[in-house]
């Protein structure tokens, strides 16, 4: 009994420490409001509700790069997948806006797949120069200027809309969160994730299709990403250059911070969402203490390599 107790532990650990910095976060942001302006503006449901809409569009993100950091690699692809998504989805307008940005993100999802599992390239460097491609490709076609076009009512719906004081982006995320965390947990293809992510000679060896697993899991994340390219674009109401170029490293360092190995095989979804709500918070912080970039970055960085070194995976 103490042995099984001592793994569950283990395994949540990150989670809880994640959770317990979130804790922190705020309560030094209250500290600081209540001196600065004599009001606890961080715990009040208007300013949380915000922030939690605002990370949703992150959120959706990070749970797609999850399933592929699961497996072992990583998709760099997801600024310009993100961004493309949504210019086309404004562009084109009308009822086929949020399945055409879908499909591009899916189709983006297919070819990094390809190119990772049966071209056998690494995926750091391939997403990276999918990436590249897409930007040139948008760059070339907007004149390297932001599209005039405006979001459809829908996107803007998802995006900005309320439900019952509700978010309709956090809604949208707890969906996509529900869906992610019953696949990694109750379907073959999740266990499958973690399997392939562990050694892909012995899920082979197992009967898994490892090639199979990782397209589809590249596909989830391009679909995923273009889902946030989409709401994002809704929320402000239209796309415009370099919009998803904030969102590709905060959703690697929030898989990370929530406990998942970079190297695959291991990590827990509430701890994804743990490392989103630690990410928009801190930033959200800084923001209010009115900190130089350069401090936010380096407060940043510091933050994640110290919960890092934290809960760094040992026996």
């Amino acid at each position: 009994m103490r042995i099984t107790v001592a793994k569950w532990n283990s395994a949540d650990r990150p989670v809880y420490i994640a959770s317990a910095f979130v804790v922190l976060i705020l309560a030094v942001g209250t500290i600081y409001t209540l001196v600065a302006q004599g009001t606890a503006t961080l715990l009040s449901p208007s300013y949380l509700m915000q922030q939690l809409q605002i990370g949703s569009f992150l959120g959706v993100v990070a749970a797609g790069m999850m399933i592929v950091i699961l497996i072992g690699h990583i998709d760099l692809s997801v600024p310009w997948t993100l961004t493309t998504a949504a210019m086309l989805a404004t562009a084109v307008g009308g009822p086929w806006a949020i399945l055409l940005g879908l499909s591009l993100g899916a189709v983006v999802g297919l070819v990094n797949g390809v190119g990772v599992a049966y071209l056998r390239l690494p995926s750091m460097i391939f997403t990276l120069a999918v990436n590249a491609v897409l930007q040139g490709s948008m760059v070339a076609m907007t004149g390297g200027t932001s599209p005039q076009s405006q979001a459809t009512e829908l996107m803007r719906f998802l995006g900005a809309g309320t439900l019952m004081g509700i978010p309709v982006a956090l809604l949208v995320w707890t969906l996509v969160s529900v869906c992610v965390s019953t696949v990694l947990t109750r379907t073959p293809f999740g266990r499958s994730l973690y399997i392939v992510g562990n050694s892909e000679a012995a899920a082979y060896l197992s009967g898994i299709p490892n090639k199979r697993v990782i397209v589809v899991s590249f596909i989830l994340c391009g679909l995923l990403t273009a889902l946030a390219g989409l709401m994002l674009a809704g929320y402000s109401a239209k796309a415009y250059q370099g919009m998803g170029d904030l969102y590709a490293l905060p959703a690697i360092a929030a898989v990370v911070i929530g406990g998942a190995n970079i190297l695959g095989g291991s990590g827990k979804y509430r701890g994804t969402v743990a490392g989103v709500l630690v990410v928009v918070f801190l930033n959200s912080v800084l923001s209010i203490m009115q900190m130089s970039e350069a401090i936010r970055q380096i407060v940043y960085g510091f933050v994640i390599l110290t919960m890092l070194l934290v809960y760094r995976r040992k026996a």
